[in-house]
């Protein structure tokens, strides 16, 4: 038998059918579109799915059952999304309505949990118990696995690990504090870090990396920078990543699990941010006298962990 996962981003449905090694072996995407009414985006995933199981050559009946990974704050006992900022989801019984337009049982959990719990079952964590898992993206977003189980708090919006303050009276959030880890260590924080810098030293390269264009700055410029020896460039990448490091070693403090990974376009620095964060976090890190500490490791699944993830979410509530 075959699992299914749909992936529901702000811009993009893609499903994909997963095998019995977690291998993703078709998937079908469409536009999300929105802001627009729940039962219209519910229904283009059950057709996304429908899609991706006939790319697979298989049957609605050959699924044993299929999971959505999607923002916001999820009952993943009940299948309900009961908040969602992004989609603008309020109560929205999405695993009863695509039970009714597919016949397939669905279990639904925040993305970014189901990310984490694909990394947990096939990537970074297999083989763990106490399994953290921080995507460095737009926000910080960030899933955490405890015995074996998603934690999502008494009211299934726990582990909101962007939101935790690094800088007291520090840069606004999006959520509205100020200082929190997000506003450091995101993708944008990255972008506006190195705007700022470009500004402050005009002679940088970072300014010829991207045409002259401030607005064609990106997260990977700063990173371009340095690797070209430029001073103002490395000065951008070792305070981002001294942010990033920051928070790591309050999660490893609070959780103490056996592997952390970072997901996000940045882990694509690999060794270039990895080795830094560790060496700031060795310092950081309470339990540093003990022999056994927290791997910090890079995610191996790329897009493809919010997909696993969420079609095996459903070992955790049938």
């Amino acid at each position: 038998m075959y699992k299914l996962g749909i992936d529901l981003g702000g811009t993009n449905i893609v499903a994909g059918v997963v095998d019995e090694n977690y291998k993703i072996i078709a998937i079908a995407k469409r536009k999300t579109n929105c802001p627009r009414p729940a039962d219209e985006i519910v229904e283009d995933m059950a057709a996304v799915a429908i899609e991706a199981i006939k790319n697979a050559g298989l049957e609605a009946s050959d699924i044993e059952a299929a999971g959505v990974g999607s923002p916001g704050a999820i009952d993943p006992v009940n299948g309900v999304v009961c908040y969602s900022n992004n989609l603008e989801f309020y109560g929205v019984e999405m695993a009863k309505m695509l039970k009714d337009r597919t016949g397939i049982d669905f279990y639904i959990e925040n993305d970014a949990n189901a990310a984490a719990y694909g990394e947990f079952v096939a990537g970074a964590g297999k083989g763990t118990k106490d399994f953290i898992m921080i995507t460095l993206g737009t926000g910080v977003g960030g899933g955490v696995i405890i015995d074996g189980k998603i934690y999502s708090g008494s009211n299934c919006a726990g582990a909101e690990l962007g939101h935790t303050v690094i800088c007291m009276d520090g840069e606004m959030c999006t959520c509205g504090r100020q200082g929190c880890w997000e506003a450091y260590a995101s993708a944008t924080a990255l972008i506006r870090q190195t705007k700022q810098a470009m500004i402050k030293y005009p002679d940088t390269v970072m300014w010829e990396l991207c045409n002259k264009d401030i607005n064609a700055v990106s997260g990977r410029t700063a990173f371009d920078a340095m690797r070209r020896g430029d001073k103002a460039g490395q000065m951008v990448v070792d305070k981002y990543t001294a942010y990033i490091a920051a928070g790591i070693a309050n999660n490893i403090n609070i959780f103490q699990p056996e592997v952390i990974c970072i997901g996000g376009g940045i882990s694509n620095e690999g060794d270039n941010i990895i080795v830094p964060i560790r060496n700031i976090v060795e310092g950081d890190n309470y339990a540093r006298h003990i022999p056994k500490k927290a791997q910090i490791k890079t995610a191996e699944l790329g897009n493809d962990a919010g997909i696993i993830g969420a079609a095996y979410i459903c070992d955790l509530y049938k």
